[in-house]
């Protein structure tokens, strides 16, 4: 990735242009953007801070996948991709379990699939 990113406030603790070589690149599910960075990406700023890292977010058309893209120094955005990827993994299995509880339940109340 070659070109600098387009955002204007890049945080103090990224060194330009350094930090901004070689990104860390990851995609996770577009239904998990929400409950990992929160409502409009408000938890970004927070999780930037506390990384000593630059996020970007980009939404892959029609794949139901988004890229993030983590700038910084070499250990602190590794360190941050393992942390989002673990966050990402966790509530991927928590909407699973809630849709396997979902299930039951309807089993239970022995409605069928057609009362979806």
């Amino acid at each position: 990735m070659g070109t600098l990113p387009k955002r204007k406030d890049i945080p103090p603790w990224v060194k330009i242009p350094d930090d901004l070589k070689d990104p860390e690149v990851f995609q996770v599910q577009t239904q998990l953007l929400e409950p990992m960075f929160g409502v409009g990406g408000s938890r970004i700023p927070y999780i930037e801070r506390v990384s000593k890292v630059m996020l970007e977010l980009k939404v892959l058309e029609s794949s139901g996948l988004a890229e993030v893209v983590v700038y910084g120094s070499y250990l602190y955005k590794l360190r941050a991709k393992w942390m989002l990827q673990s966050m990402a993994e966790w509530h991927r299995q928590r909407q699973e379990r809630g849709m396997l509880k979902l299930e039951d339940a309807m089993k239970a109340l022995h409605l069928g699939p057609w009362m979806k």
